[in-house]
């Protein structure tokens, strides 16, 4: 079969969730970072609004983090965690446990939010073979929620991320709305109770920063005590500073089974994720002697655990509870000012990750091409937002100054402005 047309410019890159045609190379093409700026090949040094993928949180180039990554790399450039262990993975999973309001035992790491939701589901269905239900396999996760794009992750999402495309397996996954007061839960376990090993929660979604609220997770944490199901954190997003404190899940009343962490874990310089899992799980583990089939080459790697003690080493410095606390109060501000437009329609999200709803001229939800095209011109106006269902999200560095706030609602404005010449509100 021959291809009528390819690209002028080809790049031997295959640049993921986008078409390969007509890729604008120059200005999508990051040569440095530093702090909250970007710069491209096309010469132009954007702001960036998004921390990198939602996991700079201090920021490009902290100076710290990187001189302990480049410390551990003289000491040992690579030791792996299978059938053996190293003395930063001991060092950081005693850092990490010391976190969260909640008490837990053991961490295990991996190498991305979308593998530790692998990691999670099959840890949640081995538990309770162990327990002896092991018709307990389905996994619950919430409507419009994202959990990632390996097999496992993207399966649990309950955004449209063209799982019928590939073949991806939901049999053994249900999702259900957060948004009616439990209703839809009810009905589920009323259902299928017998059969549920764990309901994992965001408690922002990723997907459009929509908030998950407190009577839902109390309800889910209720469900439990009678179900017996696990109930799992998905902070990959929330979690270090993103909404406030360490863990969203610190607030809740009782503590989940597990917390899958990642993004700001090691303020973005590693591939590295990890699961915070509770004594439930542990002692069950520990009782039957059972050896949970799960590793990754990278995962937990000496200069990883190095990023993650020198993250919260320097969050703490930073005094990150009185960053984010700022940073949110700017955000206020800005979508206040925003609204004022008749373009917005209405916001989303909490802390440090909001969603700014757009609306057409006729009052309808842009599509998700109408919105990716007020992201390229916000692009082109020097500032990089996130495209998110009928909105833009912003997720800045805790360490955004009022300078920044200013510059990001100048980029905002102009290119919403570009984007109503050009008729994108149409």
């Amino acid at each position: 079969m021959s291809v009528s047309s390819t690209p002028k410019t080809q790049l031997p890159l295959w640049v993921p969730l986008i078409s390969q045609n007509g890729f604008e190379a120059t200005s999508y093409t990051a040569v440095s970072a530093q702090g909250v700026h970007v710069t491209f090949e096309d010469g132009q040094r954007r702001l960036c609004a998004k921390s990198g993928l939602w996991n700079a949180n201090l920021g490009y180039g902290n100076a710290q983090i990187v001189g302990a990554i480049t410390k551990e790399l003289e000491t040992a450039s690579y030791l792996p965690l299978f059938r053996t262990a190293h003395s930063k993975a001991i060092e950081a999973s005693k850092a990490l446990l010391e976190l969260p309001t909640h008490k837990f035992q053991r961490v295990l790491f991996s190498t991305s939010g979308s593998a530790a939701n692998d990691a999670v589901m099959k840890l949640a269905r081995h538990y309770f073979v162990l327990d002896k239900q092991p018709e307990r396999k389905l996994i619950v996760g919430l409507s419009g929620s994202y959990h990632g794009l390996t097999y496992g992750s993207q399966a649990l999402s309950g955004d449209d991320l063209g799982q019928a495309v590939y073949g991806v397996d939901r049999r053994n996954v249900r999702h259900i709305r957060f948004d009616d007061d439990g209703a839809e839960l009810a009905r589920l376990l009323t259902r299928e109770g017998h059969r549920v090993a764990a309901i994992v929660i965001e408690p922002v979604l990723g997907s459009g920063a929509e908030v998950v609220p407190d009577a839902f997770v109390a309800a889910v944490l209720k469900h439990r005590e009678e179900h017996g199901f696990l109930v799992v954190a998905d902070e990959v997003a929330t979690g270090f500073g993103r909404v406030g404190g360490w863990f969203a899940s610190d607030a809740w009343r009782h503590a989940p089974d597990v917390v899958v962490t990642s993004k700001g874990l090691t303020n973005g310089t590693s591939a590295c994720a990890a699961l915070l899992i509770g004594q439930r799980v542990n002692q069950l583990f520990d009782v039957n002697e059972a050896i949970f089939v799960h590793g990754e080459t990278q995962a937990g790697t000496p200069a990883a655990c190095a990023a993650i003690l020198s993250t919260i080493s320097e969050m703490k410095r930073l005094d990150h509870l009185v960053l984010t606390q700022r940073v949110s109060a700017a955000l206020d501000e800005l979508i206040t000012n925003l609204r004022n437009n008749s373009w917005v329609s209405g916001s989303s999200g909490r802390g440090c990750m909001r969603g700014i709803q757009l609306q057409s001229h006729k009052g309808l939800p842009l599509s998700p091409n109408q919105v990716m095209a007020v992201v390229r011109r916000i692009h082109q106006a020097g500032a990089i937002v996130q495209p998110g269902p009928g909105r833009i999200q912003l997720l800045p560095a805790l360490i955004y100054t009022t300078e920044n706030f200013e510059e990001l609602h100048t980029a905002i404005q102009a290119g919403i402005a570009k984007a109503e010449r050009d008729g994108v509100f149409a």
